[in-house]
């Protein structure tokens, strides 16, 4: 059944059919941005609305940048998976979903166009504004989900965003010659560096042994926050860029306690 789009920037409503009530009435405090990661933007939108795909977006903004909403933004889409961000782990209840047509890196990757990411940045503007979501809620489905997604990937561009006024950003700190901790290192240095990707957000179990979770985690944040290296290697840059990020946000949620400990 067809329903009138809750943003005004939409150009047509497409209705899934894979949807369920937020639980508990969860109201939406958060944005998770994906890519299609599929041929054409037909075959994403047409896996989107039809009953037993099991997934579902709130919206899809295409290349030339058209906004398409599937879902009602009071109902729960299915778009996260398994994910967690800040211990919560119904991450499809307390977000808001946002496809955005491009094949993605099994694909050939291409650039986004500036047509499409001005799409973007008014259709997160208006939620945002509506919903009253934090800029440090504005996430990747890389972020909630490391490991296991890459998308909307190192090429999209977060600056922008930010610039307009969407999302968290710093300026990435400069890549240098340092020591680098990377999988299998140890010891208090690598537990501060979990726990201050876990503070940010990222699903990291401090434990002190730089693991493969820790390591997956490393590579989703320089996705997001410092793409011209993406490795998985915590250097003096991504530290540093991690350390201003913490620095920046509201000390309820940053918790700058922990900052100290950030050694480089």
């Amino acid at each position: 059944m067809s329903f009138l789009p809750d943003s005004s920037v939409v150009s047509d409503v497409t209705p899934s059919a894979n949807f369920n009530d937020r639980k508990n009435g969860r109201a939406p405090d958060m944005i998770v941005l994906h890519y299609t990661g599929m041929a054409d933007a037909e075959s994403a939108i047409s896996r989107l609305y039809t009953a037993g795909t099991e997934v579902s977006a709130h919206y899809v903004v295409l290349e030339d940048g058209g906004i398409v909403q599937c879902v009602k933004e009071s109902l729960r889409a299915w778009h996260a998976g398994s994910s967690s961000w800040a211990g919560e782990t119904d991450i499809n209840s307390a977000s808001i979903g946002i496809e955005i047509v491009n094949r993605g890196h099994d694909l050939g990757y291409p650039d986004f166009p500036l047509r499409q990411i001005a799409a973007v940045i008014a259709l997160c503007k208006g939620i945002s504004l509506r919903r009253n979501i934090p800029k440090h809620r504005v996430l990747a489905h890389s972020d909630i989900a490391p490991g296991r997604k890459k998308d909307p990937g190192e090429k999209f561009p977060w600056r922008l965003l930010a610039d307009s006024g969407v999302g968290h950003w710093v300026e990435p700190a400069p890549i240098v010659r340092s020591e680098s901790k990377m999988l299998g290192a140890s010891g208090d240095e690598v537990m501060s560096l979990q726990r201050a990707l876990a503070n940010y957000g990222y699903d990291v179990r401090p434990s002190g042994q730089y693991d493969g979770m820790t390591m997956d985690a490393v590579a989703a944040f320089q996705r997001h926050f410092r793409p011209d290296r993406v490795d998985g290697v915590a250097d003096y840059s991504t530290l540093a860029t991690l350390r201003q990020l913490l620095e920046t946000i509201p000390a309820e949620t940053g918790k700058p306690d922990l900052l100290h400990h950030l050694a480089f």
